[in-house]
């Protein structure tokens, strides 16, 4: 880096430098992962030197949780623009499957890092990105609520139980994709996941049916969500499955 390079990049404002020092190491960490990720080479790529890192970041760690944290600020933003002009809950709900599932077929080596290094990470229940995930999977909640109050959905519903379905059922599918096998038809496992879950606690004609009922069928409901990651093996099976 020339020392006119230098002298250009001290005048750009916290904000912009900042940008793009997150920018280099997304770029750097998806690339060469967590342990194989070094500051030195984020500095290089954003054009600054190491020193300028530590201005504005504590540690590599706490750089990695600032890239997490603006990808879920973006999804979140995704949401609260989108969600408004879609009408009915089955339809909000497929977009928040389709969303999700989009967002990991476009960002996989960042969804392997939340994945295998954020939320393994000790510190992960008292950090950021696990508020801003409660946040984002609030979103669902939020639609089923919303969608009972109207009458489309079941009144009766184990709100969290369906929402950690959602996500897991959609962790396990694309673990595969994830892994390097296959390809992920986000499109078509959408509208699959959508329609499976939707005839499950869609509110059906009639009296309502006691709460026990309705959770043995969201269990039956998950078995075929199961039929759902048939690419996936038997060790792949037994992970726990917990959403992003």
């Amino acid at each position: 880096m020339t020392t006119r390079e230098r002298k250009k990049a001290s005048r750009l404002p916290r904000a912009r430098r900042i940008e793009e020092i997150e920018a280099a190491a997304r770029a750097v960490f998806s690339k060469r992962g967590y342990d194989g990720a070094s500051i030195s080479e984020i500095a290089a790529k954003a054009g600054v030197v190491e020193g300028t890192i530590y201005k504005y970041f504590e540690n590599k760690r706490d750089l990695l949780l600032k890239v997490v944290e603006r990808w879920y600020l973006g999804m979140i933003g995704d949401y609260a623009a989108e969600l408004p002009g879609i009408v009915g809950s089955r339809n909000r709900l497929r977009f928040v499957i389709w969303r999700h599932l989009r967002s990991i077929k476009d960002n996989p080596d960042l969804c392997r890092l939340v994945f295998n290094e954020v939320r393994s990470g000790d510190d992960y229940f008292q950090n950021v990105v696990y508020r801003l995930n409660r946040r984002y999977t609030d979103v669902l909640l939020q639609i089923l609520r919303e969608g009972a109050e109207q009458g489309e959905l079941r009144a009766d519903l184990p709100l969290a139980l369906v929402r950690d379905m959602v996500y897991g059922a959609i962790e396990h599918h694309v673990w595969g994709y994830l892994s390097g096998r296959g390809d992920l038809d986000v499109d078509h496992t959408a509208d699959q996941l959508a329609d499976l879950l939707f005839g499950g606690i869609g509110q059906a004609d009639g009296p309502s049916e006691d709460l026990e009922p309705a959770v043995a069928r969201l269990g039956q409901l998950t078995d075929r969500l199961e039929a759902l990651a048939t690419g996936t093996d038997s060790v792949d099976r037994n992970r726990t499955k917990t959403h992003v």
